[in-house]
Parts: structure tokens; sequence; C-alpha cells
């Protein structure tokens, strides 16, 4: 497992990130096999990212793109696609996206079917939402007193109901 030292200083980023109300709402897609979860996610070039924190050990690739990235107090790394890697259990990323880039993470879970593709977007994000529960590290941001995921999850909503009401 990856030894964080540097969760403060990623929690003042992300804090700053949320306060300054820009938030972007990056398109995910969500595919099942047999046993796997697969999970791609679409990020514009110019943004930074923080990432999610996973307790396992699961490969990932960069199928389009570049970033400039950083793993805890190591080096800024430039990956560029097409890329394979493997992610390890704790590992924290911040991101810079220097060109439109397409991440896609790959986690063996037992009890996923194909046939979930299937299924409606509600029913979708219910198995997502407990699929997260088990491969993610819960985290609290030290600053905001609150879960960083679930704060950015919520903003997303409003601004959906927003543009609903408009």
């Amino acid at each position: 497992m990856i030894q964080r030292v540097n969760d403060n200083r990623i929690d003042e980023l992300e804090s700053v990130m949320l306060s300054e109300g820009n938030v972007i709402d990056f398109p995910l897609v969500h595919r099942f096999t047999d046993g796997m979860y697969i999970r791609q996610i679409f990020m514009p070039k110019d943004s930074l990212i923080t990432s999610k924190i996973h307790i396992t050990d699961h490969p990932y690739t960069v199928s389009l793109g570049a970033a400039a990235v950083l793993i805890d107090s190591g080096d800024w790394e430039h990956i560029v696609a097409p890329y394979t890697g493997i992610t390890r259990a704790g590992t924290r990323r911040v991101l810079y996206i220097l060109e439109d880039c397409i991440w896609t993470t790959y986690h063996p879970i037992p009890n996923m079917k194909t046939e979930f593709n299937d299924l409606s977007d509600e029913e979708i994000e219910s198995i997502v939402s407990d699929i997260e529960s088990k491969i993610l590290e819960p985290h609290v941001n030290l600053i905001t007193g609150t879960d960083i995921n679930k704060d950015y999850k919520n903003i997303l909503q409003q601004e959906q109901n927003k543009k609903e009401i408009l």
C-alpha cells in the first residue's frame, strides 16, 4: 500500500477547487463483464483533478490524450496515451490534463455480470454506489470536514436541478 504524506496538501487543493465553484462534470461510462467492473472517465484539456483513493491494486489504461500526474510526494509524471499502468492501493493522485484524456480502470469484483450493461441508468448507479463502498477508501477532507466525493456529487446534482428548472 502507498504511504501518503501529502494528504493535507491535497485536502487544501480540493477545498480551494470546490470553493471556487468551478466544478466540472466529467462523463463516466460504466461497463460490466462477468467478474469485472470497468469505469471510464473523460477529462477535458486544462482540467485539474484529484483522484479517488482505492483500497485495492488494479490496472488502468489511458487510451486518449495526456496528463501530468503527481502521486503523493513523488515527481510529476507525464503520461501519454496509449499507456497501461497499475494503481497501488492507497494511491491518491493530482492530475493536470494536458490533452483531452480518457482514463479507464478495471476492478475484478465477484458477482458482476455482463447483463448489468442492459440495466437502467438508475439501476447501474445503484450498483456503482455499492461497488464504490467496497473499492474506495473513505476520506474526510481535513479542511472541509466532509467527504469531497459526496460534496462533488451533491454540487453536480444541484447544478443539474437548476438546469432542469430553467
